[in-house]
């Protein structure tokens, strides 16, 4: 079976019990049990519902994994990523610029627990190995990065991580499964912030962790009955219907923010742009050979703060809000959204400067974008 094919049918693509072609909502939080000295499919729905488990075997099978978990957010998805292999006085190396939220989640949470870490530059396989101390447990990474879009070397983080013993996870969210399968490269988790592309209509909030292994998907499993940070049936039913049309969506807007960056580097109010599609950026080859497509998701950095805010005030089309991925499209402002929370000081050495912006391209038509873009601009 094809990928294309496999996103429609590679899981469970009708409901079994009457055919429907859509899988149900089963909002019910217990079930009969027939023999309680027998185990059953399904007891109570923090650890079992049809429609959420629907759901997982469709992730697994878009990632190639053995089992595919959903969580109420990308967030709780990390969280249950990391707590599933990583104790107290443990160590993790972490790509430097990542998202803010999870800046928050090891800055700020995990090291009350004694979990430690070291922000490094991931795409520099030599740095990481540097990173890496006694302690280290885990690599966790972001590719491309968020939101200056640094590419992994996979091949060599992976032969690296082996080396020591170490466990790998990546977000994978910027690319989705679509483009890229980090499993296939031998990464142990993949994980989604599926609110964005795996969804794509701006319409939930999910998180997806997807296990290698059916040793490490016990962990992660254990995580998620344990601490309940579950997705509800209705919204696993909405991201099932929002990963049907994946392929559509993807392929559409990967080709616009190609055009779109190819045309922001050569306007006069632009200093740089950040794709891993151009030729130019950082990786491109790399990200060339290991994935199928470079994503939707485009960053530059204007001529100054006042052009960023023209940009801002002036769009029409443009959607100026937090998140990414769906089917509108959407500019963000990382410096006061989605990575305020990381120090002015930590953020500027990052690039994350004032005249950043970030583009994740819907499905409008690119000229239409590009047009928008340019009349704000104008100052």
């Amino acid at each position: 079976m094809k990928y294309d094919t496999k996103i429609l049918h590679g899981a469970i693509d009708r409901d079994p019990w009457t055919g429907a072609l859509s899988i149900p909502v089963y909002p019910a939080s217990t079930y009969h049990q027939k023999n309680v000295d027998e185990r059953q499919a399904y007891v109570y729905s923090r650890s079992e519902n049809p429609t959420r488990r629907a759901l997982e075997e469709t992730l697994a099978a878009l990632e190639g994994g053995r089992r595919g978990y959903a969580f109420a957010s990308g967030v709780a998805a990390i969280t249950a990523a990391l707590t599933a292999v990583l104790e107290s006085g443990d160590h993790v190396v972490v790509t430097r610029d990542l998202y803010g939220g999870t800046y928050r989640l090891f800055t700020e949470y995990l090291s009350r627990f004694g979990i430690t870490h070291t922000f490094a530059d991931t795409s520099d396989p030599d740095e990481v190995e540097r990173a890496v101390n006694p302690r280290t447990r885990a690599l966790f990474l972001e590719s491309p990065s968020n939101p200056i879009l640094k590419i992994i070397d996979f091949e060599a983080i992976v032969a690296l991580a082996r080396a020591r013993g170490l466990v790998t996870m990546l977000d994978n969210t910027f690319l989705s499964p679509y483009f890229f399968r980090p499993l296939e490269l031998g990464v142990d988790m993949s994980i989604h912030s599926a609110t964005k592309f795996l969804g794509g209509h701006s319409d939930l909030v999910a998180g997806a962790v997807i296990a290698a292994t059916r040793e490490m998907g016990r962990k992660v499993l254990s995580v998620q009955m344990t601490t309940g940070a579950v997705l509800s049936p209705e919204n696993s039913w909405l991201l099932m219907r929002g990963i049907k049309t994946l392929r559509a969506r993807m392929t559409i807007q990967a080709q616009g923010a190609m055009k779109i960056a190819g045309w922001l580097a050569a306007q006069p109010w632009v200093e740089r742009v950040y794709y891993p599609g151009l030729a130019a950026h950082p990786g491109h080859d790399i990200i060339t050979r290991q994935a199928s497509g470079y994503g939707a998701v485009v960053s530059f950095v204007a001529d100054s703060v006042s052009r960023a805010y023209a940009i801002m005030k002036g769009v029409r089309i443009w959607t100026v809000a937090v998140s990414l991925g769906g089917v509108e499209s959407i500019l963000s402002y990382p410096a006061k959204m989605s990575h305020s929370g990381i120090p002015l000081a930590e953020r500027q050495a990052l690039g994350i400067t004032d005249s950043l912006l970030r583009l994740s391209v819907g499905l409008e038509d690119a000229d239409d974008l590009m047009e928008d873009l340019e009349q704000a601009a104008r100052m």
